[in-house]
């Protein structure tokens, strides 16, 4: 079944598709953290680590990150660094998409801020691609300066890029589309007529035209102008993710009656929390850790397979916040909330959601109605009727915006501090 939303983005097929690289062709992050940094030192990968951070705080330019992590590169012979990259895999369902899309008559761009050309051509003879760009990393004797210079490092650079092609293949915007994941991009959504955000940040969000949160085929559609089917079940990643984030209720529900330390049992999911984190760190380095590895792997989604998982980080974090900001009951109320408010929104409107909030095409507005009625039985189980509907009313309304904090944060911090505050 084809919505009123899907129609409208779908009348007009576009001639070129124009791609973000990490996060959409190649796991996000992987290449220069847990690839590149095996050949630097600690020292080094830490200020490549810290200059990254800096970039997705908001703190730094782009431009200004990447020239602080190529530098820590310095010395490397670039055959190696090429060959690394060579042993990324690719996001699932990449090949399929491009396969689908050159069947179509679209040509397809690859255009790159963090990678040097040479990779991103290698993508693109790959994938078939018909234009590949990136920066241009500096070498001498065949070792990295650690310089690196280009347009598509630049502030804009990337729409620079894609004005260029549009110019060779006498394109307008409505004859363009672009699909990326992060607000580097956004110069190019001014350029296209059609705007995709894959798994993209707030920013993004809010200045797709679609939001696709699922695996990477989901994109085709709104791209080929096949109708969009209605998806009406989970896949079993996705079932267990959710069953996994609305078991987080038994955490303030063990806690209150078996009359736990809230202090005890924070220390306990910190503990939990960094097994899983070096156990995602051994995964991306080859080491399987038994059962932590499992079961990242069999709950991550797709996009996530071959990058560090951070949503279970973020999930215990939330737990952890409730439990020494607020006092009981509201810190069990609010961990109810927000893992049966959030896991249900999720589940509900991926099964039966059709109307996407116009600020926030990722979130159904079934799965937040849903997401309330259980947030809500939730809470009753600690609180009195008023503080649980204001509780997960507050949530609910968090979960559905788009903003630069995971919601895993906001929604328990919201719901407690509204609760909180009633008298």
């Amino acid at each position: 079944m084809t919505t009123p939303e899907n129609l409208s983005s779908t009348r007009q097929k576009p001639r070129l598709i124009v791609f973000d690289v990490e996060g959409i062709i190649i796991p996000k992050r992987r290449y220069l953290l847990f690839e590149a940094s095996k050949r630097v030192r600690v020292l080094r990968f830490g200020r490549m680590l810290w200059a990254g951070l800096l970039y997705e705080a908001g703190l730094i330019r782009l431009e200004t990150a990447l020239r602080r992590i190529y530098k820590q590169l310095r010395g490397i012979p670039a055959d190696d660094l090429l060959q690394l990259f060579k042993k990324i895999p690719l996001i699932p369902g990449v090949k399929e998409v491009f396969k689908e899309l050159k069947q179509a008559g679209c040509k397809t761009a690859l255009i790159s801020s963090g990678l040097p050309q040479a990779f991103v051509q290698e993508l693109a003879t790959q994938l078939g691609s018909d234009y590949a760009f990136g920066f241009e990393l500096e070498v001498a004797d065949n070792q990295l300066t650690g310089q690196i210079e280009g347009d598509t490092i630049e502030l804009g650079g990337k729409a620079l890029v894609l004005k260029k092609i549009m110019q060779k293949e006498g394109l307008k915007p409505q004859d363009c589309a672009v699909v990326a994941d992060d607000r580097n991009n956004l110069p190019m959504f001014d350029l296209c007529s059609k705007r995709i955000g894959y798994n993209p940040d707030f920013l993004l969000t809010r200045k797709s035209d679609t939001v696709i949160k699922g695996d990477l085929t989901e994109i085709l559609p709104p791209l080929t102008g096949k109708p969009t089917l209605n998806r009406h079940s989970l896949t079993r990643r996705e079932l267990l993710r959710e069953n996994i984030h609305i078991a987080g209720f038994l955490v303030a529900f063990f806690t209150m009656y078996l009359k736990l330390s809230q202090f005890w049992v924070v220390f306990v999911i910190f503990m939990v929390t960094l097994t899983y984190v070096i156990s995602e760190l051994s995964r991306m380095l080859g080491v399987n850790i038994p059962i932590a590895s499992t079961i990242t792997w069999n709950a991550a989604l797709h996009p996530e397979i071959h990058e560090f998982v951070t949503a279970p980080i973020f999930f215990a974090f939330g737990i952890m916040l409730a439990l020494l900001l607020f006092p009981a009951p509201i810190s069990h109320a609010s961990i109810a909330v927000f893992t049966f408010g959030d896991g249900f929104a999720t589940i509900f409107g991926k099964t039966i959601g059709t109307h996407a909030f116009p600020y926030n095409k990722g979130k159904k507005i079934e799965g937040t109605l849903s997401g309330f009625v259980f947030a809500l039985l939730g809470a009753l189980v600690f609180v009195n009727p008023l503080r649980a509907v204001v509780g997960a009313a507050a949530a609910m309304i968090v979960e559905t915006l788009p903003a630069p904090i995971n919601d895993n944060l906001t929604m328990p911090l919201i719901a407690g501090l509204t609760m909180v505050l009633l008298p």
